[in-house]
């Protein structure tokens, strides 16, 4: 058979091959690399030459996140409201160093944090109006490593610069990897970084008696418990952490206590899923992203502290060239003293303008939508005895695994799913990801992009039933021929 000369017949590629994977991945970054010139051009260049680049050799290497098929990660939304709010942000380029480099970009920070603070009914303690306050960050991964080192200046300050190594943070094995790095950017170490077992028989939260068994093995050891880090939502099964049982611990041992709700933070906003975040009267600091399920563009995620002091403590600097009358008399917020790089984007404008151009009830509506979605996606992972579902579907997240074959449990269905995963998203119809749960290979879909419908979820598990049908079948064929 003709095949123009570059690739045999038995190199068909294959769906589920990852020595090819491999191959053919590098050979892509080679392609790239040869469609585009390695330097810059030294004269100006047809506009029109430059959108036709980015048509046919940016767009065909990008992973399509507002896709309507898109089930991987957690979702990264956009809306008309939140590009709108980031054109005018563009446009505009303000700069906020502090409070007098743009009044307005700061005053509307604070106004708009407070909404959202209202909305999702956090305790007064966070509001503006008292020692608290809200701020928007890069990321969630950003929000952890500016409480983390507040905490860690703070008992510092309280016990002296030389107890360092005492120091020790706690959290589940579920939680965010960011927190590992905060911990190795804040200078705490593996030695000293706790993770708590966790296990189905607490729908993978943190089980509040480990955590103080932990915590009390460690001051007997003479070190200093000071950091815990909890989650509404993780990111491998959305499990949520027991924020009241584990809130008194650490009010008990005066460690600050932070909550990571990055993702499912947003459907607190929903009254019926607002219990998830009972306990935060003994939180420290409460971290969610709104740009991921809220219908802001990336990037805005919001951090709110009980004590702002904390973080002006560890990041005010306070230079010459800043200085000006009304930080002085302290009549105003420099949102540069509670966060790490100097600068920082009108961000508030895009959650303004999404708040105001959708209003709390349609975006509640909105969220609702996608966790329906999501149990249909369930109820047909169920209709179906070779798949199971693993873990309790909280919010618009699905984790299920296809069940390994009779006999056939050397490894408990890993490379079977793995399998799966790699076949489906090799056909371009749908992307969704993996995680591993008690040691197993998990297949994870997530729902949350704007596009997506009741057509998609179905659509999608026609892919996902004819990829498994196709591996199913292969395996029984290997077994015949071994025979």
């Amino acid at each position: 058979m003709s095949n123009g000369g570059n690739v045999r017949e038995n190199d068909t590629l294959k769906p589920m091959d990852s020595k090819q994977l491999r191959e053919y991945g590098h050979r892509m970054l080679d392609y790239l690399k040869d469609l585009l010139p390695d330097a810059a051009p030294e004269q100006p260049e047809n506009f029109q030459h430059v959108l036709d680049d980015i048509t046919k050799k940016i767009i065909p290497g990008l992973t399509h996140w507002q896709s309507p098929n898109f089930f991987g990660y957690y979702p990264g939304n956009s809306s008309i409201a939140g590009f709108l709010g980031e054109m005018i942000c563009s446009g505009l380029n303000v700069i906020g160093l502090s409070w007098i480099t743009s009044p307005a970009s700061t005053e509307l920070e604070v106004i708009v944090l407070d909404w959202l603070a209202k909305l999702l009914n956090l305790p007064d303690q966070f509001l503006s109006t008292g020692h608290g306050g809200g701020i928007i960050q890069g990321t969630a991964s950003e929000a952890i490593l500016v409480v983390l080192l507040a905490a860690r200046d703070k008992i510092l300050e309280r016990i002296g610069r030389n107890s360092m190594d005492k120091l020790v943070v706690y959290s589940s094995d579920q939680v965010h990897s960011s927190l590992k790095k905060a911990c190795q950017i804040a200078g705490i170490y593996n030695d000293n970084f706790r993770i708590i077992k966790t296990d189905a028989s607490s729908g993978y939260g943190i089980d509040p008696l480990n955590l103080d068994q932990a915590v009390h093995v460690d001051i007997e050891a003479g070190l200093i418990p000071f950091f815990l880090c909890a989650t509404v939502g993780t990111t491998s099964s959305a499990s949520v952490d027991p924020l009241v049982k584990i809130g008194k611990i650490t009010e008990e041992n005066a460690m600050w206590f932070h909550v990571d709700a990055a993702y499912a933070g947003s459907a607190c906003i929903c009254p019926e899923y607002r219990h998830y975040l009972d306990g935060l009267e003994y939180v420290d600091s409460f971290c969610m992203n709104p740009h991921k399920w809220l219908l802001i563009n990336f990037d805005c995620s919001t951090l709110w502290v009980k004590e702002r002091s904390a973080l002006v403590n560890s990041f005010g600097t306070n230079p010459d060239y800043l200085k000006n009358k009304m930080s002085q008399q302290k009549n105003v917020v420099d949102f540069n003293d509670w966060q790490i790089p100097l600068g920082r984007r009108f961000r508030s404008l895009k959650l303004w303008m999404v708040l105001r151009l959708y209003g709390a009830d349609k975006l509640r509506g909105y969220i609702r939508n996608h966790i329906n979605l999501a149990k249909q996606f369930e109820q047909l992972v169920r209709s179906d005895s070779r798949f199971e579902i693993v873990c309790p579907t909280l919010f618009s997240l699905v984790c299920f695994r296809f069940l390994p074959y009779n006999n056939d449990n050397d490894d408990d269905g890993y490379e079977l799913n793995s399998q799966l995963l790699d076949a489906i998203n090799s056909t371009g119809q749908l992307f969704f990801t993996h995680t591993i749960i008690s040691d197993k290979y998990i297949l994870r879909f997530a729902v949350g992009a704007v596009l997506t419908e009741e057509r998609h979820i179905r659509e999608a598990w026609k892919v996902i039933q004819n990829q498994a049908t196709i591996i199913s079948n292969n395996h029984i064929l290997s077994k015949i021929n071994l025979k």
